[in-house]
């Protein structure tokens, strides 16, 4: 019940913003801060930069200091307690290692709100001012799936490849179910309209390096992957893409400005809504969820424009479709009708929900035919290595 009411606030605050266009502004001045782990250079946190800087103009706060490069080590606690020390009322942090640092801080500063993405452990720490967000992003992956699926169609079509050569590679940054859950879900998608599709994945073993990106993507372009991918934040791998003519789709932002002729799309969670919600909730002393999910449905999992120079054509009309069933609930990413693991059909699976020290498995996630991802915590813990995937290094 209790995530079921979380659920509801969250929705309910989110169709306000997207229905209205513009939330009201906050009542009181508050002091915002945010940490990232690096700077613009960075898609992954140039997305939450300019989500900031938005949030705050919509709800008309002036008063807000953004930190970059903040590492996830003792200068994260460092930068949250001076921001609480210098009248922050409510703190982000955008990293998944910043987050013990963040509970140390929660823990010293009571009287301020403390919001982390992609953390997991906000609904075991019960901490009334500590709170964990992420978004549905495994929805935008599997549509932006569909966009490299329909892709592959047309370069069989094309007499390019065949039907057997119709491998995708992927540059992951580490082995985390956060990782592992978007690069399944772009595979799935690619499948639901390439069923030959096949998939390599290699890991750099850091979110921003952007010349273990590019090696990453060169080694599976000389693989023979066909199409390239990636869960990792440097124009490394598109760079990769547009030297060797080899298609690509990106992740957290457009990375056309370096690949015109090979970029298709990209997926990107919308932190607007999460942020504008918990700043005004914090400004007025109001609740914020320990977990807080947005979804496609509420505009937090977006695709960018589609680069219709490279794409295929249908391609728009495939995701639209398959976007419409998603919003309807008819279409459920990790249906286990679509995908074995040891070449068997999951009736069952215990994921690693409420995270300790051993990972140890607590919370049946398949019901109703599918894997319930990011529903029993924000951050994803499908982490599943399904057949039609081959890993190449698992050393991170």
């Amino acid at each position: 019940m209790k995530r079921f009411l979380a659920i509801v606030m969250c929705l309910l605050m989110v169709f306000a913003i997207v229905g209205h266009g513009k939330v009201a502004k906050a009542e009181t001045n508050i002091k915002v801060g945010f940490i990232c782990l690096h700077d613009e250079n960075s898609t992954y946190d140039l997305n939450f930069i300019n989500a900031a800087k938005a949030a705050c103009e919509t709800l008309g706060i002036t008063d807000y200091v953004i930190k970059t490069n903040i590492p996830e080590g003792k200068e994260c606690y460092e930068t949250a307690a001076d921001m609480a020390d210098s009248g922050c009322k409510i703190v982000f942090a955008d990293s998944f290692g910043h987050e013990d640092f963040m509970i140390q801080a929660a823990k010293e500063f009571p009287d301020v709100q403390f919001c982390h993405a992609t953390g997991t452990k906000a609904h075991t720490e019960n901490l009334p001012n500590y709170h964990n967000a992420f978004a549905a992003i495994y929805e935008g992956r599997y549509l932006a799936g569909i966009a490299a699926g329909m892709k592959l169609n047309e370069m069989i079509a094309a007499g390019k490849i065949t039907a057997e050569q119709t491998k995708i590679g992927y540059v992951g940054a580490f082995t985390y179910a956060e990782v592992v859950s978007g690069y399944t879900s772009f595979f799935l998608g690619a499948r639901s309209v390439c069923p030959t599709a096949t998939m390599e994945v290699t890991f750099t073993g850091s979110w921003y390096d952007e010349t273990a990106e590019k090696e990453g993507a060169v080694k599976l372009i000389n693989n023979g992957c066909v199409l390239i991918s990636q869960h990792a934040d440097s124009m490394g791998a598109p760079s990769a893409c547009e030297s060797a003519g080899v298609p690509n789709v990106s992740y957290n932002g457009s990375t056309i400005s370096v690949g015109p002729n090979t970029y298709i799309i990209s997926s990107r969670i919308n932190w607007e809504p999460y942020y504008e919600f918990a700043i005004q909730a914090a400004a007025n002393g109001e609740p914020i969820p320990a977990d807080w999910t947005g979804t496609i449905a509420t505009d937090s999992v977006q695709l960018l424009e589609l680069n219709t120079a490279v794409a295929a054509d249908g391609t728009q009309a495939a995701i639209d479709a398959a976007k419409e069933a998603m919003v309807a609930g008819t279409l459920h990413v990790f249906d286990t009708n679509t995908f074995t693991k040891d070449g068997q059909k999951l009736e069952s699976y215990l994921a690693d929900v409420d995270t300790d020290p051993a990972f140890a498995p607590d919370t049946e996630a398949i019901a109703d035919g599918y894997f319930h991802e990011s529903e029993y915590r924000s951050a994803p813990y499908f982490d599943i290595q399904i057949d039609g995937i081959t890993l190449l290094n698992m050393s991170f």
